[in-house]
């Protein structure tokens, strides 16, 4: 199982090409989910309202298995599809890649839209900042008020983010740790006496 992935650090805007009198300008945008991808869709077109059209491809999940491709207008394959294939020659998912392209009066035919979109998608991708991100999972430990410094010392080992913590007549505490760490803090956890624990997440 894969416990990482790559992405893009931030957002990168109006990367600019012209292609005899077209203007094709690239925008990528780290997303978490589909609702990220329409706003930040929203927002392109916002800015650009006078486009010709709007295109763009994404990928979604630890191995980019939610994906779309979108020529928006663009004759099929054209557009969307050269900008996937940029996604997917960099390796990076979490990624919404749009370009948008005004029309400048001379057609380029279906070859030239595909160089094209693959070039201005791929100088974005090159202005990008690419990290590697870590799967996060979450768990909730339940114990004894007096067990507090050894649950501590274990979250701090590691290198978990505690969320939250209650005191009741037992503590629950809620944190986030690296998916990769599950198995060993799991087991140390079962060694240990009158403590419960869940993971929240997959």
């Amino acid at each position: 199982m894969e416990f990482s992935f790559d992405t893009i650090k931030s957002p990168v805007e109006n990367i600019l090409l012209k292609e005899k009198g077209s203007k094709f300008i690239g925008f990528a945008f780290p997303v978490e989910n589909e609702k990220d991808i329409k706003a930040a869709l929203a927002r392109v077109k916002e800015a650009h309202p006078k486009a010709t059209h709007h295109c763009y491809a994404f990928r979604l999940g630890i191995n980019g298995e939610n994906y779309r491709a979108n020529d928006d207008g663009e004759p099929s394959g054209s557009a969307g599809l050269p900008i996937y294939n940029q996604l997917l020659a960099h390796n990076i998912t979490q990624v919404l890649l749009i370009v948008v392209r005004y029309y400048g009066g001379t057609k380029l035919g279906v070859s030239g839209l595909v160089k094209t979109y693959k070039e201005s998608a791929k100088f974005t991708l090159e202005s990008c900042e690419l990290i590697t991100k870590e799967l996060q999972s979450e768990i909730e430990i339940q114990f004894e008020f007096d067990q507090q410094n050894v649950i501590f010392t274990l979250l701090n080992k590691f290198g978990a983010k505690i969320i939250d913590f209650k005191t009741e007549e037992k503590c629950t505490i809620t944190a986030q740790l690296k998916t990769s760490e599950k198995e060993n803090i799991s087991e140390q956890l079962s060694e240990m006496q009158n403590i419960s624990f869940k993971f929240l997440n997959s």
